[in-house]
Parts: structure tokens; C-alpha cells; sequence
């Protein structure tokens, strides 16, 4: 082989498993490997340097020291986004925009504001020339050289046609998992440690020489466009799914959804994920997804009016882990929980933080003694960010995640295919502490008197050892009255609750079996199905799978509850003890509802019942109760503060009842 061609195939290599690495987080190769072969690379440059090439992989390491930094015009300005801090204003912006695109379909788009720095990278004909930081949003800093060291960021665009140019928009920021090594290998140096990844980028951008911004290990996420000649681009996932194969990194999991509403369910689920990601985020962006709406809609003299944050403060502290204990919940699921020296964030005290499962714990390696930086983030419950690694003195103490139930010893086991670990013991003392507490709550049988500490007392003096026991506590009636905080009166209507939740319906008594994966919403599918629990046992996998929005894991997870000896048993108990079984369907079809194959949809605050219970109302009478407005919805149940749902509904023309007028429906 020649060495021109030699040198060609390294850097191809290279550049492949950059965008393994960087992109989709997925590299087939050690850092070692990898590192050969740049340094094989780096070899045969140097012994021919008629084959450089500026677009080297080698040129990321860094070039000579600039003398200093040059102020760059924007082609276009670097606006900044307009911040909102509660949902209600989330409503207002979709109103807003909505008043002036008029009846057009909008679809919106929701990725994570990554809390860095705001970096534009301008490519030509497909080569990156320039990098500029936001400054004042007219002009920033040219920082071209060290944006050529950038993690990720390709210096020749992944494609045979480039187009003429073109102005990527993102954000520089430094993973947390790289932040903790920097400040260990900072720390070995002699070194004042940096206080986080933020300012830590922002000044790696801004030195003079490019091998030490190299050595901080900064990443880059695209999020947006500045000037483009050459290409059309019609949506935001367009863009970014073109970003990518280019080779450009962009900001992870961004959807598109028709409306608020959707998105802001999928909001909530980001929210819930953010201990999942190993960088830095201060919110959630909303936008446009089309750039012809966003070319209508225009700008302000300081935003887009296509675009909002949805911010929340952030606060963090740094404290110590003194142990970590670990949780059987109602499913058998262990988490991890850090026990930490209590500290004040945002007003209240923090002592403890989920840890959520051995994968974390181990992205983590958090040890017993650890100093970790705690963050919460708005409402949202505290959680582990980091462990500051060169805060280290020797005395923490490692810890394996278990091999056995930390409660009643069974080996556990790890779900096919997932993170998540369990006890299979279904009679497990902790899964059914929190299985009693589930099966006695308002989602599943409603019996009033039985929170958790009556639970836990009932469980502790051994009066109750399964689920059916329950039913048997009026045999207990003296021994109950003596437990703490209890007087007869109490364990009258305690025992009082419990009677009458014999006749609760079916779907509630399948959500309290506890039976994973099936809530209310699937519970109330298998009762209107099937009708009776014999019938739901009778079923085979593929019979459960073929039902409307149940599916093959839901179905598995059924048909596995009623065939295991743990399931058949509890079953035949409760028959006895007089609970409800159900009905058989052909019943229950002999009278039809007045909402039958209708779509209801409830919002704002009710005075008259709950959600819940309306929704309940809505199946009873044959309809289906959805969370969103479309064109599919035959009417809107409307309390007070309805807000954004009732102007969907007025604007598609739908029918939008009060409560009196929902219940005269139903009287119909």
C-alpha cells in the first residue's frame, strides 16, 4: 500500500470512529486503539508532509498560540431566546403564535437547553473556516482555533455535496463525566480544581493556545442555523437528522408533536429523564418545527418569535454520601438510594437522592465517603449530577450493587433486555409493604384508613402476611384497636372500607393485584374485554396481545401473573373472601352508553368531582376519555382556568360542555 493512500485510509478510520463516538455514542474500539491510530497518523504527516491536509484529524490536537482574539460581525444576529418559568406561559406562547399563523397545523419541537456556551461553526463548500462565540449577539469572539478542537466537530462535512455555505448554531460544553476526570488529572498537577463544566468551557474557548482548549475535551451539539446558501431546509428535524449525516453531533431525543399538549407530556418524560444525561441542562426549548412558519412569524427586536425556553432555577450544593441503602418496590424493583449529610438546596433540606439503578451507579462510580455535587432543578426531586472525583482521600469505600434481595434474600434478577433490577420473590416483606400500600390507595381499591404507616404496623405485628389477609383483619379486630394511634371508632371504619371494597369493579381490583405494566387505563381495557378475571386467565399470549393498546409485553406479563402458582392462589383466596370477579361481557353489551364511540377530553379544575372520576364517568358510559384536543374529540368537559384546551376546542368547532351539561348528557 502507498503511504498517500495509507495516510487516506487513517484518517477515514479516524474520522468513523469519531462519529461512532461522538454521535451516536456507540464506538467499536478502545481509547487505546484509537489513540494508535492517531499517533500512527501523526507519524507518517510528519515523515511526508507533502500529503497535509488542513482537514486532518490530527489538526483537532491543536495548532500554534494566536496572539489574541478578533471581533467577527454575525452574518445574521445570534437573538436571544425569550425565557418562561411556568407552564401557563408555555400556553400564552402557543396562543401567541397560533393568533398569527391563523388555522395552519403547527407542529412543535422540544430538545434540551444544554447549559454551555453558544458557539457558531461556519462551513464552505463543506470545510469549516470559522468559529465564533455569541457575544453580544451582534458579534463574538473568532475562535476558529480552538473550535477545530472541538470533540465531535467535523473540519470537512460528511458529504460528496456541500453546500455552499452553511452556519451551524449550538452549544460547546464539557460532559460531566469528563469534567471529573479533568479535575482529578488537575488536581495530581497541584492545581485548583474547576468549579464546573460551564465556566470551565467558557474559558477553555477563550485561550490563546489551542493544545490546552484540546486538553479540556470540549464537546459541541448543533440546535440550530444561522446563513445558509446552497440548501433548503424545510423543518428543525430535517436539519438535524441532515446534521447528522454529515457527521455533526446534535442535540440528542428532539421530536416533533402536533400540539401543546402532546408536547408537553413529552416534556415531562425529559424532565423525569435528566439523570439519565451526562451534561448539563438549565431547560426545555420549544420551537417551531417548520421554517417557513418561522419565517412568518418573525422576530422581536431581542427573540424569535418562533421559539421560548421553558427554564427552571437551578440550585446545587455539594455534600457527602454516607451510605447507600438499597429499596424493594411494589414490582420487586431494587433501587439504589444515596444517604447523604444533610444540606439546604432551594429552600428545603436535602438528605437523601435516588440513585435509580446499578447503571447509574455505575456511570457514576460513586462510593461510600464521596463528596457529590446534588442539584435540583425547579420542582423536579434532587438528584446525584457528579461525584467529585479529586475531592477523593482514601477513606471511601466502594459497593457492589447486590446479588440478593436486601430483604428477604432471593437472588435477584435483571429485566431481558433492560436496566432495571428485581426481586422475583413475590412474597417478598418490602414488595408487599409498598404492594398493601399500592392495592389500598384511591388508583386501585380506594379502602380509606390504610396508608402506609397503618401498613407497615399491620406487617410488623404480623396480622397480615399476603394480600388476601386484608379481608381477614375483622378476625384481628381486638389487636388492631391496640395499635398505636388507633381507637375504635378508626378500625370501625377502617374494617367498614375494607368490606365494601368487595364490590369494587373489576379494573380497580386488577390494578391492585399489582400485576407489571398494567395501571388503570390497561386494567379498564381488560375488564371491558374479557369481563371477568376467569376469562382474562383463560386467554393465551397472543388472545391478550391482540386487544386494542395492550401488546406483547403488557400480554406476557398477564398471562405469566395467572399462571403462577403465586397468582392461581391469590385469586382463588380473594373468590372466596366475597370479592368482586366481574362480569361477564355479553352483560354488560346489552345496554349502550350514550358516549359510545365518542371522545371526551377534560380540562380545567372541576368543582363537582375529580378528573379521575370524570373520566370514570366518561368509560362508564361508553366513551373514551383522552388527554388531548383534536379533530377527533366529540366534546370537551370544561371546568374553571380551562385554558389552551378550550381554545383548541373552540377553534375546531367542538362541543364544550359544563359539568351540569355533562351530567345531563349522561341522565340521557
Amino acid at each position: 500500500m502507498s503511504i498517500r493512500k495509507e495516510i487516506e485510509e487513517l484518517r477515514n478510520k479516524i474520522e468513523y470512529h469519531n462519529r461512532l463516538y461522538y454521535i451516536q455514542a456507540k464506538p467499536e474500539i478502545s481509547d487505546r486503539d484509537f489513540d494508535q491510530l492517531m499517533k500512527r497518523l501523526e507519524k507518517l504527516e510528519a515523515e511526508h508532509p507533502e500529503f497535509d491536509s488542513p482537514d486532518s484529524p490530527t489538526k483537532k490536537v491543536g495548532g500554534a498560540p494566536i496572539e489574541g482574539f478578533q471581533t467577527v460581525e454575525h452574518r445574521l444576529p445570534m437573538l436571544s431566546i425569550d425565557n418562561i418559568f411556568e407552564q401557563e406561559g408555555l400556553k400564552d406562547f402557543e396562543t401567541r403564535i397560533r393568533k398569527l399563523l391563523g388555522e395552519e397545523q403547527i407542529e412543535l419541537t422540544a430538545e434540551y437547553k444544554i447549559d454551555g456556551v453558544a458557539v457558531s461553526l461556519i462551513y464552505e463548500q463543506g470545510h469549516l473556516i470559522q468559529g465564533v462565540t455569541r457575544g453580544d449577539g451582534q458579534q463574538g469572539d473568532d475562535i476558529t482555533h480552538n473550535a477545530r478542537t472541538i470533540g465531535g466537530v467535523p473540519l470537512r462535512l460528511n458529504t460528496k455535496c456541500p453546500p455552499d455555505l452553511l452556519e451551524i448554531r449550538g452549544e460547546a460544553f464539557i460532559s460531566n463525566s469528563d469534567f471529573q476526570v479533568l479535575n482529578v488529572e488537575t488536581q495530581e498537577q497541584g492545581k485548583e480544581p474547576f468549579a464546573n463544566p460551564r465556566n470551565t468551557t467558557a474559558g477553555g474557548l477563550k485561550l490563546l493556545d489551542p493544545k490546552l482548549c484540546a486538553m479540556r475535551k470540549i464537546r459541541f451539539f448543533a440546535h440550530g442555523i444561522g446563513a445558509v446558501e446552497g440548501v433548503d431546509f424545510q423543518t428543525h428535524i430535517n436539519y438535524l437528522a441532515a446534521l447528522q449525516k454529515m457527521g455533526v453531533p446534535v442535540t440528542p431525543n428532539v421530536e416533533a408533536f402536533p400540539n401543546l399538549d402532546s408536547t408537553l407530556e413529552h416534556v415531562q418524560k425529559m424532565m423525569d429523564d435528566l439523570h439519565t444525561l451526562d451534561f448539563e441542562v438549565d431547560g426545555i426549548v420549544l420551537k417551531v418545527n417548520q421554517f417557513e412558519q418561522r419565517e412568518l412569524l418573525g422576530n422581536t427586536s431581542k427573540s424569535p418569535r418562533w421559539v421560548v425556553a421553558y427554564k427552571w432555577e437551578r440550585y446545587e450544593a455539594v455534600t457527602k454520601v454516607d451510605s447507600i441503602n438499597f429499596q424493594v418496590g411494589k414490582t420487586g424493583t431494587v433501587t439504589p438510594v444515596a444517604n447523604l449529610e444533610p444540606v439546604q438546596i432551594a429552600g428545603t433540606t436535602v438528605s437523601r437522592a435516588s440513585l435509580h439503578n446499578r447503571d447509574e451507579m455505575e456511570r457514576l462510580e460513586i462510593q461510600i465517603g464521596d463528596w457529590v455535587v446534588v442539584e435540583k432543578a425547579g420542582k423536579i426531586i434532587p438528584h446525584v449530577v457528579r461525584v467529585e472525583e479529586h475531592l477523593r482521600d482514601g477513606t471511601q469505600q466502594e459497593l457492589e450493587f447486590p446479588t440478593r434481595c436486601p430483604e428477604c434474600k432471593a437472588t435477584l434478577v435483571q429485566d431481558e433486555g433492560g436496566v432495571y433490577i428485581r426481586c422475583p420473590n413475590p412474597n417478598c416483606p418490602a414488595s408487599l409493604r409498598e404492594t398493601l400500600r399500592y392495592f389500598a390507595s384511591r388508583q386501585a381499591m380506594d379502602i380509606e384508613g390504610m396508608g402506609i404507616k397503618m401498613v407497615e404496623q399491620l406487617l410488623d405485628q404480623g396480622i397480615i402476611k399476603g394480600l388476601a389477609d386484608v379481608y381477614r383483619l375483622h378476625e384481628h379486630r381486638d389487636q388492631l384497636i391496640s395499635l398505636e394511634r388507633q381507637g375504635e371508632k378508626s378500625i370501625e371504619n377502617l374494617l367498614e372500607g375494607i368490606e365494601r371494597s368487595k364490590q369494587q369493579p373489576l379494573w380497580r381490583l386488577l390494578t391492585g393485584l399489582n400485576i407489571r405494566h398494567v395501571g388503570t387505563s390497561n386494567a379498564r381495557i381488560l375488564e371491558k374485554q374479557f369481563g371477568t378475571i376467569g376469562e382474562i386467565s383463560k386467554q393465551r399470549v397472543e388472545d391478550l396481545a391482540a386487544v386494542d393498546e395492550i401488546g406483547p409485553v403488557i400480554a406476557e406479563s398477564v398471562y405469566t401473573f395467572f399462571h403462577s402458582e403465586f397468582g392461581v392462589e391469590l385469586i382463588q383466596e380473594l373468590q372466596t373472601l366475597g370479592l368482586n370477579m366481574g362480569s361477564p361481557v355479553e352483560k354488560t353489551k346489552k345496554t349502550k352508553g350514550v358516549l359510545d364511540g365518542k371522545t371526551v377530553v377534560v380540562t380545567g379544575s372541576l368543582s363537582q368531582f375529580t378528573r379521575d372520576e370524570a373520566k370514570e364517568l366518561i368509560q362508564k358510559h361508553g366513551g373514551k376519555a383522552s388527554g388531548s384536543v383534536s379533530s377527533k374529540t366529540s366534546y370537551l368537559l370544561a371546568g374553571e382556568k380551562a385554558g389552551s384546551k378550550l381554545s383548541k376546542a373552540q377553534e375546531l368547532n367542538i362541543p364544550v360542555l359544563s359539568e351540569s351539561e355533562f351530567l345531563e348528557l349522561l341522565d340521557k
